[in-house]
């Protein structure tokens, strides 16, 4: 590292990639460490919390950075690949330090911490040195003003029983992808986790708990009231909603599912009155569905919906009326990859692919997976003995049930890279 002191925003490093020297991406950034000492000593920064391949989560000390710029990290490239353990006297910057409420001594504004800067001392540790404050917001103006302080003129930051806000980390969370955001919400402690779930959107909170490990989406969806809860399970694909609805007590999924939408309630229970592990269990049951009347124009419209996932975009189904399922009779299946070689005005019935069975929704998941590799397919339909549409099985639905349980939260890479030493 240079000798010349940088500081550096760490709320602004988490997401950012880590290299080794060779420029190959070993890691993400989740958090930072500190210590805490005394109002009176400046914070050392211990290193980072870091995401490996696997969601496995190791510490990075700062000894082992050689170089921090605006949208990278460099390592020696010797790091352990051990599970990081939080200690009692550590600090994560992001879990525990944003949005802590302090006062400013000198002019007695009270606000919370919305960043924190490091500075490499003359001893070459990294220790924080700035804090940036932001007060509560006065009247009509959009937020409260801002301050950027010395550490020693903040007053509360090391208090550990201060009770913490959610806004700059839901702030933080918004840019990442659902499952990078489930990751820190599954490292954060409890009180801090309630405090985010609150203050999270319901369609993002259902986005993020799709990512979460089985019993995190138990716990997180006890927590929230009768009618909250329903809002997010709502708002969950049909099929994840009826997997967390089946791990509740009987007692809960009888009020929820009541306090659902009709609809919403009605695709939950079809999907649970299958069998475990079979197509009819883990199948999605809205995939895009057209009339036999509809365009490759109408078609690519509906593929462009940017909700749906990149599987149940590449397919789309042509059935008579109902539209919605269980529809009327299916007629078969397109390709998004022939749709785009045909004109827009040509009818999909004329690209079906002919060659395609359906599944049955009895179809274990063994022959689901044998199905799938067997026509190089993403996706597949579901029908009925009478030949009507039930919905449709993606591969990412099938690789979500044969992987282990809670396999989110499974480490794969047990082996140090370059036999780094830990703390």
């Amino acid at each position: 590292m240079s000798s010349k002191p940088t500081r550096v925003y760490l709320a602004r490093l988490v997401g950012l990639p880590i290299f080794d020297p060779q420029g190959d991406q070993v890691a993400k950034v989740r958090d930072i460490v500190v210590a805490l000492r005394t109002e009176a000593h400046q914070p050392r920064v211990l290193g980072m919390v870091a995401e490996v391949f696997g969601r496995r989560r190791i510490f990075v000390p700062m000894t082992r950075v050689t170089h921090i710029d605006s949208g990278q990290v460099y390592t020696t490239g010797l790091l352990n690949m051990r599970r990081f353990e939080q200690r009692s006297t550590e600090t994560l910057v992001m879990g525990q330090m944003l949005d802590r409420r302090v006062t400013i001594k000198d002019t007695g504004v009270q606000g919370t911490v919305y960043d924190v800067a490091m500075e490499q001392a003359r001893n070459r540790d990294w220790v924080l040195s700035k804090v940036a404050v932001q007060e509560p917001s006065k009247g009509f103006r959009r937020s409260g003003q801002t301050h950027t302080v010395d550490w020693r003129d903040v007053e509360g930051l090391s208090r550990r029983e201060e009770t913490q806000g959610a806004t700059q980390l839901i702030a933080a969370l918004s840019e990442m992808r659902p499952a990078d955001a489930a990751n820190v919400i599954h490292e954060l402690p409890p009180e801090r986790r309630s405090a985010v779930v609150a203050a999270m959107g319901d369609e993002r909170l259902a986005d993020v708990l799709e990512e979460l490990p089985d019993e995190d989406q138990v716990d997180i969806l006890e927590h929230l009231d009768s009618e909250r809860a329903a809002d997010v399970l709502e708002e969950m694909s049909a099929d994840d909603a009826a997997d967390l609805i089946a791990d509740l007590s009987p007692e809960t999924a009888a009020t929820l599912l009541g306090l659902m939408e009709p609809d919403e309630a009605e695709d939950v229970r079809r999907l649970m009155s299958y069998a475990d592990e079979t197509a009819g269990a883990m199948m999605t049951p809205e995939p895009v569905i057209l009339s036999p009347d509809a365009t490759v124009a109408d078609a690519l419209a509906h593929v462009r919906n940017p909700e749906l996932t990149p599987a149940l975009a590449a397919l789309v189904y042509i059935c008579r009326q109902p539209l919605e399922t269980p529809t009327g009779r299916l007629l078969g299946a397109a390709h998004i990859q022939r749709l785009l070689r045909e004109p827009p005005s040509t009818l999909v019935a004329a690209a079906l692919d002919e060659s395609m069975d359906p599944l049955r929704p009895d179809a274990t998941i063994d022959e689901v997976a044998a199905h799938l590799a067997t026509y190089n397919l993403v996706a597949a339909p579901v029908v009925d003995e009478e030949g009507r549409l039930l919905g449709a099985v993606t591969v990412d639905d099938l690789l979500d049930h044969m992987l282990p349980d809670n396999w989110r939260d499974r480490a794969v890479r047990p082996g140090p890279i370059g036999g780094g030493s830990g703390r």
